[in-house]
């Protein structure tokens, strides 16, 4: 099972209140859905089944509907996110130089795939398509960070800037 699996909902009550007030505010708005989905996703970190439940239930459209937004626009995430959000880039540029293998030294630092969340939800790991720094081939993130010209060797040692 993966760790992203393994990682429970946790939605707490002021979570789900805020979220209420969300879809009354915009309930009878023509065309509030995509609002109330973004406002979601701000409350909870993620998309969970959970609370797209809720979200379906209070704007009145199946969760269907819901799953079908936040699966096509990539700005929605059905997983958590840790407190530290690692982005490898996977560009033509990055990928030629190695991010398959840099990707490949987070995993294993990690102990999560690529898209996972690691339990303690301290790290989340995403490949991701150009960033748009290629000069700096191959790029990674972390949050606000950014690391150019990486290779597979500097994985521990960027990780332990992080690690609490």
């Amino acid at each position: 099972m993966s760790q992203a699996a393994a990682i429970p909902f946790t939605g707490t009550k002021e979570q789900e209140q805020e979220l209420q007030k969300s879809i009354d505010l915009h309930k009878s708005q023509k065309g509030a859905l995509m609002p109330v989905i973004q406002e979601a996703q701000r409350i909870y970190g993620y998309m969970p089944e959970e609370v797209q439940k809720m979200v379906a239930e209070g704007m009145g459209v199946s969760l269907s509907e819901i799953f079908g937004i936040v699966t096509f626009y990539s700005q929605f995430s059905l997983t958590p996110k840790g407190k530290y959000k690692v982005v490898i880039c996977m560009g033509t540029a990055c990928y030629v130089i190695g991010a398959g293998k840099i990707l490949e030294r987070f995993e294993k630092e990690l102990g999560i795939n690529d898209g996972e969340c690691t339990s303690d939800m301290l790290f989340s790991l995403n490949g991701a398509r150009c960033v748009g720094a290629c000069g700096l081939a191959p790029v990674i993130s972390i949050n606000e960070d950014v690391y150019g010209k990486v290779d597979e060797a500097m994985v521990p040692e960027i990780l332990s800037k992080y690690k609490e």
